[in-house]
């Protein structure tokens, strides 16, 4: 998740809109005796939703790994808002949320959140200010009336939710969200993708988000799409559409990869 703030006095660079949030170079990544990436090469735009698709095993989370700078063996070129990936200064820029939801059972929604504030900002100085931060992230994520509940009688989706305030207590410009609605019914997955755009619009926080549900691509701004650990196609839905003359991103998905097989 998010660490600390740098105390450097001079801020790091930050992408312009004009520039990717996110820049990709013959990116490879080595398991063993298996590649599991391949000579990727792809930009995510800054201020914008990008989806990262293909099915179960296909190195999404390698991938988002990579640009958090969790991933070891990685070769190539792979830049995050303007620096290497993995540089210490990023870990205060980024939220990252795993599949597995990052928060304590035996504590509150509130309580968790708080840990992870003074965590963030310690001191009993800042307390006035991590209970603003806090009581910020709870209403970002809609979960101001289950504040005082347990984080284990949460329902799943709201377990979600809890886990991207915690990535949301810092404010990060980039958000790397592994396959965040799965297993959730479709008005809990719409209610994520509103409060995604929200965050894209209303902040211009540059978010990554991987599924391998398809009809979760119409609802991103740009997609990647990823097979066998090789980029199929990086475009927007409907230019991927048009380019394959396909009427959903699934069948131009199936499309890329008969012509490819």
């Amino acid at each position: 998740m998010t660490t600390p703030p740098d105390p450097s006095p001079n801020p790091p660079p930050s992408p312009s809109p004009t520039h990717p949030a996110i820049e990709a170079h013959d990116l490879t990544v080595v398991r063993g005796t298996r590649t599991v990436l391949r000579g990727l090469d792809f930009t995510v735009p800054a201020g914008r939703i990008t989806g990262l698709l293909g099915p179960s095993g296909c190195g999404k989370s390698t991938l988002m790994r990579a640009v958090v700078g969790t991933q070891a063996k990685v070769t190539g070129t792979l830049t995050v808002l303007g620096l290497p990936a993995g540089d210490p200064t990023l870990r205060s820029r980024t939220g990252y949320v795993t599949q597995a939801p990052s928060v304590f059972d035996d504590l509150t929604v509130r309580q968790n959140l708080d840990h992870f504030a003074a965590i963030l900002d310690p001191g009993r100085a800042a307390t006035d200010r991590r209970r603003a931060t806090v009581a910020r992230a709870i209403d970002d994520v809609d979960l101001t009336t289950h504040a005082d509940a347990l984080a284990g009688n949460l329902s799943g989706g709201q377990r979600t939710r809890a886990s991207l305030a915690v990535a949301l207590l810092g404010t990060p410009e980039l958000l790397v969200l592994d396959e965040p609605t799965v297993g959730l019914d479709p008005v809990l997955r719409r209610d994520l993708w509103a409060l995604f755009h929200h965050l894209a619009t209303t902040r211009g926080t540059t978010l990554l988000i991987s599924s391998h549900v398809m009809d979760e691509a119409e609802r991103c701004d740009s997609l990647l799409l990823l097979r066998e650990g090789t980029l199929l196609a990086e475009d927007t839905p409907a230019a991927l559409r048009a380019r394959t003359a396909t009427p959903t991103v699934e069948a131009a998905f199936l499309h890329l990869v008969a012509r490819t097989a």
